[in-house]
């Protein structure tokens, strides 16, 4: 973590260096049953690694463009933005931090983000429908959660994490892709069969440790912007907004919004079918009990 006056959080350090370890060790064991698969032939190992090593470059050098693209944003000036560019510079000399870029969003579904591969290269980007729906204290509050995401550098550590689970979703697609074609000459049924159950369980489980490292990097945000804002009640107001405004945006709107979601403030969808074992956030419960319990020790006299 970069020299900041976020809160230094060992929990989500912690639970960054234990995810990327997992996936890390998965991948190994993915790369192997590769190389054993294809009969331990060392040019399938060797192009897994250039394909994923390919993949993870893409993803994180262009992380932001990716991210802005789905969700029609663009960067935006001081001189078109000045009320955005303003709070964002206030935060960023309250917390001493390096000054993302900034994007706009024509989106009418409320909501914010941040992404980038490193604290000087990122970017905070905020929707129309966000600054429609909050006040200028809560669009502060929301711009301080993401700007300790990017403090937190848990972006980029997510895409580092991702990698072993896109990979697993290339074998599948692969099998998907060829029908599952039968070749009884050189056993190609069988191994892309093999192929396809070693990326479902790599994928499963690279699957479930990221979502579960999302949920906690999030309530870690909220810790981090409540502090630094000093105003706990402010995010919850603003997170309470959101969350409500999510059940009257048309379903359309929200797949729209959708593949930003796990970046987003809070997720683009109802939350009507979502299982909180694949949720990318944490409950609304939570994360209102968390800065009730923020605001209690902060109004507790030193």
């Amino acid at each position: 973590m970069s020299r900041t006056r976020f809160v230094k959080d060992r929990g989500l350090t912690f639970r960054m260096g234990i995810t990327v370890f997992l996936n890390g060790l998965v991948y190994v064991v993915l790369i192997l049953a590769i190389w054993w698969i294809l009969g331990q032939s060392v040019a399938g190992v060797i192009g897994a690694i250039i394909i994923s090593a390919g993949l993870f470059f893409f993803q994180w050098y262009f992380s932001d463009s990716i991210a802005l693209r789905s969700i029609n944003g663009r960067i935006v000036t001081p001189e078109q933005a000045p009320k955005l560019h303003t709070m964002v510079d206030r935060l960023c000399q309250l917390a001493d931090s390096p000054k993302p870029s900034v994007a706009y969003s024509p989106s009418r579904v409320p909501n914010a983000f941040a992404t980038g591969r490193s604290p000087k290269h990122s970017v905070v980007c905020v929707t129309q429908g966000l600054l429609d729906q909050l006040e200028p204290k809560e669009v502060e509050a929301v711009l301080a959660h993401e700007l300790s995401h990017v403090a937190h550098r848990d972006v980029t550590v997510m895409t580092v994490a991702g990698v072993t689970g896109v990979v697993a979703s290339l074998m599948m697609r692969s099998f998907l892709y060829t029908g599952g074609s039968r070749n009884n000459n050189n056993n190609g049924f069988p191994i892309q069969l093999a192929l396809l159950l070693v990326g479902v369980v790599v994928y499963a489980l690279s699957f479930v440790l990221i979502r579960v490292l999302s949920r906690y990097r999030e309530l870690a945000a909220d810790r981090a912007g409540a502090l630094l804002t000093g105003s706990p009640s402010t995010l919850a107001s603003a997170l309470t907004k959101i969350s409500g405004e999510m059940g009257r945006i048309p379903e359309r709107d929200l797949r729209a919004s959708a593949g930003a979601n796990h970046l987003a403030l809070v997720p683009a969808a109802n939350g009507k079918s979502v299982i909180q074992l694949f949720a990318t956030h944490p409950t609304l419960e939570k994360r209102l009990e968390q800065l009730s319990r923020i605001s209690a020790q902060l109004s507790r006299p030193m």
